[in-house]
């Protein structure tokens, strides 16, 4: 996911690290760029899950989101502040 949206993902880090020493500077910024890395984190968590899903394991699909989830917070502590006013 980050490899094949590699542009995306480095200009979002750099972002990110801004708006967690200053939220209200960066906000604008980091609500512009998060919102096409949700879309992209989303269609992969959609591949991911909707394989699980669709292959009976469906009991297991929202421990796999959780999981894919934590991962990404490991790498952006904020990324559910994006869209947040």
């Amino acid at each position: 996911m980050i490899e094949a949206n590699k542009d995306l993902f480095d200009a979002f880090a750099v972002i990110h690290d801004k708006y967690v020493l200053d939220p209200d500077l960066n906000k604008a910024e980091f609500n512009s760029l998060g919102e096409k890395v949700l879309v992209v984190i989303s269609k992969y968590e959609q591949i991911l899950c909707g394989k699980t899903e669709n292959g009976g394991l469906g009991k297991f699909s929202s421990i796999l989101s959780q999981k894919f989830w934590d991962e990404i917070k490991k790498h952006y502590k904020k990324i559910l502040f994006i869209g947040i006013k």
